[in-house]
């Protein structure tokens, strides 16, 4: 409910502006045959051209007044892509609210994998830098992996992974950061633990190679040799260019080393 109330005062703040001159600019001319569909073609137009407030008001008047038009769900759609172009802090909330009831009020819409998407890009377009709260780009990935979860077959698959794959960049990068943190700082079992807990949520993170790296250098930090090695050598395997690469297998020839030795040594 209360969610509810703060979309509703920031469309009150974005639409006041308007006034009655943008009602009359969507005013249907008299001895028009389909009047939906003069608004509707008149707010594609105005979205195409980024005219967002134009736009906004020919879709509103199509869904407030046409409820059984078959143009309804395409200008709910249009509102919602309206606030998304606007892309404000504000319009964006506003896009995720109109996202969100399109997908309420026509799940099995042809067009609902494109909500989805627009949902996520929504949230992903308030992604914070990784140094900061990843709220936003959390909610991202679950929206996008939502798409992909129900859209299998869709045309924008493609591009939905590769914002897929951006968002959860973010987290890691967010993650690795703070056991970057830890292993600066010399507390090398907190920098395991954050290391390890990146690779079991994302292994494919892209960065991971820097993940190797410091995961086998605070291993060797707690005189964890043969834990150590595994991590050196999967980057050398995953990585044909690295910036740790040289160092990774330096790391290599050493541990082997020194692990055949203690193994000699031993027996």
């Amino acid at each position: 409910m209360a969610f509810r109330s703060s979309v509703i005062a920031l469309a009150l703040v974005l639409t006041t502006a308007a006034g009655c001159a943008m009602k009359t600019r969507g005013a249907v001319p008299p001895g028009t045959t389909e009047p939906d569909r003069f608004l509707f073609d008149k707010g594609t137009e105005a979205l195409n051209a980024k005219k967002w407030l134009t736009a906004r008001e020919f879709f509103k008047q199509v869904v407030e007044t046409y409820t059984a038009s078959p143009f309804r769900p395409d200008a709910k759609i249009g509102i919602g892509d309206t606030y998304l172009g606007e892309g404000t802090a504000e319009a964006l909330v506003l896009a995720i609210n109109e996202f969100r009831e399109f997908l309420s009020f026509y799940p099995t819409n042809r067009r609902a994998d494109y909500a989805q998407y627009k949902l996520g890009l929504a949230h992903f377009k308030q992604m914070r830098a990784p140094q900061r709260d990843q709220t936003e780009t959390r909610e991202a990935v679950r929206e996008l992996q939502a798409f992909v979860d129900r859209y299998p077959a869709s045309s924008l698959m493609p591009e939905v992974r590769a914002r897929l794959r951006e968002a959860r960049d973010r987290l890691g990068e967010s993650a690795y950061l703070v056991g970057y943190f830890y292993y600066r700082q010399r507390w090398y079992m907190g920098a395991k633990s954050r290391f390890e807990e990146l690779l079991k949520e994302d292994a494919a993170y892209t960065n991971r190679d820097a993940v190797y790296f410091f995961l086998g250098e605070s291993f060797l930090k707690m005189k964890m040799d043969a834990a150590a090695l595994p991590y050196f050598e999967k980057l050398v395997k995953e990585f044909e260019q690295s910036e740790y690469l040289a160092e990774a297998q330096k790391r290599i020839t050493e541990l082997k080393a020194t692990l055949a030795q203690n193994k000699t040594g031993g027996e």
